[in-house]
């Protein structure tokens, strides 16, 4: 398959790539820096240069023509200020959703955060709270917009760089935890092989289950 990972030089993205070159498929990289090139090249990944933030919708689109799937995995990362949040964690993402809506590609994973969907404590930190109403607006937008597509939200707890355990929980009321990097690139790569997952908000953290059990028991 030819996978498009919007955000492609990302932390999860570059596992994703790996994962997916791995076994066969055509991973196709977004980055917005050029200097990123060998990065992707080297984790399996074909580059496409392309600034989701300055890009129009039928730019973005012609660089998904031809997929089978759509990743959105693209953030700004710490250090950036809450108006790049909105730009990027959100605007980039629904203009990534009407992209592969255009170009025809039903299956699309967004990649959002745990618990956006309830209220930050009082004194949370202005850029946090910013970047957690981006991923609660692209999950709306995803959600309420008609766009036809075989989309899944997956809202990963808090991410770690350890080393991936392979064993993971994966629902809709699953309480928020640690999930790591490499587990949550395994659980897209096997929610992209599952449309049975589609139109499903799911939570993942670090757990018990296989990821391969844990996709299946959640697609039914």
């Amino acid at each position: 398959m030819r996978i498009v990972i919007a955000g492609g030089h990302g932390k999860i993205a570059l596992r994703l790539a790996r994962l997916l070159a791995a076994r066969g498929d055509q991973p196709v990289a977004l980055i917005r820096n050029p200097d990123h090139t060998q990065d992707v090249v080297d984790a399996g990944a074909e580059p496409v240069v392309i600034d989701l933030e300055q890009a129009s919708v039928t730019e973005l689109t012609e660089k998904i023509m031809g997929a089978d799937a759509v990743v959105f995995a693209a953030g700004t990362g710490p250090g950036s200020g809450a108006a790049r949040k909105s730009t990027v964690d959100h605007k980039a993402a629904s203009l990534t959703a009407n992209a592969a809506a255009l170009a025809g590609v039903r299956r699309l994973v967004q990649i959002s955060a745990i618990n956006v969907d309830q209220p930050v404590p009082e004194g949370t930190d202005e850029v946090w709270a910013a970047y957690m109403a981006a991923k609660k607006a692209a999950d709306d937008d995803l959600k309420e917009h008609d766009l036809d597509l075989d989309w899944t939200i997956l809202r990963p707890g808090r991410l770690t760089d350890e080393a991936g355990t392979g064993q993971v929980d994966l629902g809709e009321a699953v309480e928020r935890h640690d999930v790591t990097r490499d587990d949550v690139a395994a659980v897209i790569v096997a929610l992209v092989d599952e449309p049975r997952t589609a139109k499903r908000v799911l939570n993942l953290v670090n757990g018990r289950t296989p990821v391969l059990e844990a996709v299946r028991a959640v697609a039914g």
